[in-house]
């Protein structure tokens, strides 16, 4: 597996995002952009990216928070005080969330490793935010799937979403984080807007059932789970792409 740093700038501030993709698969592959979690790019991220991108995709793992972020330690307070303040930026989410896009998608055309008919995002917990917006904002992806998102609704109330493609949330019946009246606000949000959404809840599930290593009364990683929602996600992009 390749992990390859690609580089931007947005309103004057450097950004690194990543490639992740296996080099021994010689055909191109349908792209899935990927928002990672509050943690940004860093290590846990891109071993989240190996095990999406195995044979058949290549991720596209944008940077939100700047070069270096995702490796520096941080309190949950400052980890939440960034993430929020990116998601409630929604000039910048959109305008950082574009260029990552664009000079992601750019070097994988570059390297020929992508079908450029074949686009797809996916987006954890505040990242599935991030991914939710930018498919609102019209985003070319023919298919959106986020994990335990957080903060799934609109920055701006009342704006009739632009969202191209299918939905996909994968979520847990008890995630204190994004408690179910949220979620069906997003359900309400696509049915209004006749998008082809699909939501699976899992009972009794936390937040954070992807993420290895978390483990508290709110987030807590299963492996079952997480195998179950990537095989979702696997069959979700088969029929969409």
């Amino acid at each position: 597996m390749v992990a390859k740093k690609v580089p931007y700038e947005y309103d004057g501030r450097k950004f690194e995002g990543m490639l992740v993709y296996d080099d021994g698969v010689k055909a191109k592959r349908p792209s899935i952009f990927m928002q990672p979690d509050w943690l940004g790019v860093c290590h846990h991220s891109v071993d989240m990216a190996h095990e999406v991108a195995g044979k058949d995709y290549v991720v596209m793992m944008a940077d939100m928070f700047g070069i270096g972020y995702g490796e520096k330690q941080k309190t949950v307070d400052e980890l939440m005080k960034t993430s929020r303040g990116v998601r409630g930026d929604l000039k910048f989410l959109l305008g950082c969330g574009a260029k990552a896009y664009e000079a992601l998608s750019a070097e994988a055309n570059k390297l020929g490793l992508v079908d450029g008919n074949k686009k797809g995002a996916i987006g954890y917990c505040i990242g599935g935010g991030f991914a939710l917006e930018q498919a609102r904002a019209g985003a070319d992806f023919k298919g959106t799937v986020v994990f335990h998102v957080t903060a799934p609704n609109p920055v701006a109330q009342g704006q009739k979403p632009n969202i191209k493609g299918r939905v996909l949330a994968i979520h847990g019946s008890a995630d204190p984080v994004t408690p179910k009246p949220q979620m069906d606000a997003l359900e309400s949000e696509m049915t209004e807007n006749k998008v082809d959404w699909q939501v699976m809840m899992f009972g009794h599930a936390v937040h954070s059932f992807c993420d290895v290593g978390a483990n508290n009364p709110a987030q807590r990683y299963d492996e079952k789970l997480c195998k179950q929602s990537y095989r979702m996600m696997r069959d979700f992009f088969s029929e969409t792409l």
